[in-house]
């Protein structure tokens, strides 16, 4: 089986049986075109013949191309995976990707509100308003569950249960997820239902959409993130900490920092690697840190 038949069979499988989305295969299509074609080019046409030294070579080739090292960090994930898969289907015997270190990454921590300004954010929006009071509702629902916003944009109305106090999505992978929120999220949602969303909806009442923006249609994520940074200058936050997963970072930073387990906390994220999730207790270490040298007399 040539290398391109390989590749073919390797996306196939990441697509169909691991449920990756069809970004994240094209993805990997990319960078895995990339590589076979580096090792054809230098007369490798077998599986089999592909070494350590071509994957270092490989390496070398993109640092001296001026790739940084999160791209060579993603292109050797990439590379691992794809060679694992040959490994375990018995198509090679020997992973050339083992033991080579990933490039050293440099983690930068998501940026975190505090309570109070989380409080400050979520009390922005003119709620004797219909857009008003969607977005207070968005914005509640959004720190209650730690939803990504294109989850949050994308809610429909079956997906939200007011009376068990909790909703479900559809996540990366196409995993299914059931999330908790709590009293305040459902008051909102409830007012946002009754006063705001019927004026939003224009006539249009068999939208499925919980979140309705302009001519009756669901709010984009472009719209609510402009809509975000907005409530971020109303309220005196610095632009540069807030991000459309802001409100994510700070519900699962505050969720840990009040004691909640971190499986729990992975679960509700839908993060697939409890890997994924610690960086938020390294958030906390961080914020404990800073308040430790800030009040304790002898921390100097």
């Amino acid at each position: 089986m040539n290398l391109d038949n390989l590749l073919d069979q390797f996306l196939t499988h990441i697509l169909t049986e691991r449920g990756l989305s069809k970004n994240s295969v094209e993805a990997y299509n990319n960078d895995l075109k990339h590589f076979l074609n580096f090792v054809e080019e230098r007369g490798i046409h077998s599986i089999n013949d592909i070494k350590r030294t071509h994957i270092l070579l490989f390496q070398k080739h993109l640092k001296e191309k001026g790739y940084n090292v999160s791209s060579r960090y993603r292109y050797l994930v990439s590379l691992r995976r794809f060679f694992k898969y040959l490994l375990r289907e018995e198509i090679i015997t020997e992973d050339p990707t083992r033991n080579i270190e990933l490039p050293s990454k440099d983690k930068k921590l998501p940026k975190v509100l505090s309570e109070e300004e989380v409080e400050k954010l979520l009390n922005a929006p003119d709620i004797n308003t219909p857009f008003g009071l969607r977005d207070k509702a968005m914005l509640e629902l959004l720190y209650a569950t730690g939803l990504r916003v294109s989850e949050l944009v994308n809610l429909k109305l079956n997906q939200v249960f007011l009376e068990q106090g909790y909703l479900f999505v559809m996540g990366k992978g196409s995993k299914e997820r059931i999330i908790p929120f709590g009293e305040v999220a459902e008051k909102w949602l409830r007012r946002y239902m009754k006063e705001g969303r019927g004026e939003l909806l224009k006539g249009n009442t068999r939208s499925p959409f919980l979140f309705i923006g302009s001519r009756g249609k669901p709010i984009t994520r472009q719209g609510f993130w402009k809509n975000i940074k907005k409530y971020a200058l109303q309220c005196g936050i610095p632009l540069e900490i807030i991000s459309p997963h802001t409100l994510r970072h700070s519900f699962a930073t505050h969720l840990l920092e009040h004691g909640a387990d971190l499986r729990s906390v992975q679960t509700m994220l839908g993060h697939a690697d409890i890997s994924t999730t610690q960086i938020y207790t390294h958030i906390t270490r961080e914020r404990l840190k800073r308040e430790y040298k800030k009040y304790h007399p002898r921390a100097e």
